[in-house]
């Protein structure tokens, strides 16, 4: 038995979808997949064993068990009935299942197969990429209990969308389906059933096909983006940039365009 198979709501694959693709699928059928603190505190542990493992992982795909008929479809609310404003501010203590998926090293997709709701939308705004299959729905519903996004929604959400998008979203709490997600951003692409993992399949495996230090130094850049100002940002393209130079993965690449072949990266 391996640390990846010691779960109760968490399920971790290998090679399932593409060679070099680990997915992590929640697992609560029964409530939808929704987000409670077992589902929290195993999803943030399946994330540090991936970080450690010596598989070579250079894509993790994040979904939802199908037969819970959602990607997370939210919070279990549940939970929230006898909280305080102290409970819940200690619930909430950092890192939490958002900002784990965000600082995770290498490209993370969120395979959103079914609906991606309050919490359930957070995280797929976690994710590096969204690709959404028909019939899903998302949004951020929380105004409808007396509350706001608390797990990244009013800051994420503006950075995917715009703010006038998130600002509609966040306080109408309307859902959008899967199509209009993707014609506002909040989805990069959406596919009907039959076509959705065939495409899911084919975007991991040309990412896990690259050189998986470029693929780190290209997410921290992109990410920085977003945190810093043009001026550091180009700075810090840079380094990343040339720091590449010193890998064994780079020269493989450049052979191999000269040598007009496929390149095999090995991740030094």
């Amino acid at each position: 038995m391996s640390e990846f198979d010691e779960y109760e709501t968490v399920a971790v694959e290998f090679g399932t979808i593409a060679k070099h693709v680990a997915t992590l699928t929640i697992s609560r059928p029964n409530a939808r997949n929704a987000l409670n603190g077992t589902v929290r505190s195993e999803v943030k542990m399946a994330i540090d064993a991936l970080e450690e493992t010596e598989r070579d992982v250079r894509v993790l795909v994040i979904t939802g068990d199908d037969d819970g008929g959602a990607f997370v479809a939210g919070a279990d609310i549940s939970e929230f009935r006898d909280r305080d404003q102290f409970d819940q501010r200690e619930a909430s203590t950092q890192p939490r299942i958002y900002e784990r998926v965000a600082d995770f090293p290498l490209p993370v997709i969120a395979a959103i197969n079914g609906h991606a709701l309050g919490g359930g939308c957070e995280l797929s705004l976690a994710c590096d990429i969204r690709v959404a299959k028909e019939g899903a729905k998302l949004g951020q519903p929380e105004i409808g209990l007396g509350l706001i996004p608390g797990g990244g929604g009013t800051q994420r959400l503006p950075q995917v969308v715009g703010m006038g998008q998130a600002m509609k979203l966040i306080l109408s709490g309307e859902l959008v389906d899967a199509t209009e997600a993707e014609e506002i951003g909040l989805v990069e692409e959406t596919h009907p059933e039959g076509e959705f993992e065939a495409r899911l399949s084919e975007l991991a495996r040309t990412i896990a096909e690259k050189s998986p230090k470029a693929l780190e130094h290209g997410k921290r850049a992109l990410s920085a983006s977003a945190e810093m100002n043009l001026d550091a940002g180009l700075d810090y393209e840079l380094e990343l940039f040339t720091s590449l130079f010193a890998t064994k993965d780079m020269r493989e690449g450049i052979e191999a365009f000269y040598e007009d072949r496929d390149p095999e990266f090995t991740g030094e």
